[in-house]
């Protein structure tokens, strides 16, 4: 099923809904199509487009500081697939992730203490601390902004190029 951005009145991206939702939400007069896909929906009265974008006529305050979920597929996503000890990119299928301080040497399970890594990278890592086997980071693990929560859930490469316009993501990491 097809899912549509939902934008607060401020273009602030709220949330993903099906797109059912965000017609209902537009039929209600409660949202306004900002994309389409150029298809329509169909009733026996009434013909909408589909939207894949969505903007509430209202301002919703969030009452809380989004946190992105510790995931892999979030790991992945916020190191843009990238081996963080040799530097290259690699399909999920070989990617892992791993502890820059072990947890059997007191690190803890964080998004502060965790880093995409290969699977070459990683055995030779072993139970030791990079600094250990002449390992440099290529970025400094740290918990992303709240604002690319929605982007981490949802993969950026998977997101539909009429919401690129719309989720922001902050690279402005530490690149040491």
């Amino acid at each position: 099923m097809r899912s549509a951005l939902v934008l607060n009145a401020t273009y602030e991206p709220l949330s993903i809904v099906p797109a059912r939702r965000a017609a209902c939400l537009v039929l209600a007069e409660k949202a306004e199509i900002v994309h389409d896909d150029g298809t329509e929906l169909h009733s026996a009265r009434l013909n909408i487009p589909s939207p894949t974008v969505i903007r509430l006529r209202y301002v919703v305050k969030v009452p809380y500081q989004r946190v992105a979920a510790l995931s892999r597929r979030a790991i992945f996503a916020r190191d843009e697939h990238r081996c963080q000890y040799c530097g290259h990119r690699f399909p999920p299928s070989q990617l892992t992730f791993d502890h820059v301080v072990p947890v059997a040497r007191g690190g803890h399970k964080g998004w502060d203490n965790i880093v995409t890594c290969c699977v070459t990278c990683n055995r030779r890592k072993g139970d030791r601390t990079p600094e250990e086997i002449g390992f440099r980071l290529v970025r400094k693990p740290r918990r992303p902004a709240a604002l690319p929560s929605l982007t981490l859930s949802l993969g950026i490469q998977r997101a539909p190029e009429s919401w690129r316009d719309y989720l922001f993501w902050d690279l402005s990491w530490d690149r040491t």
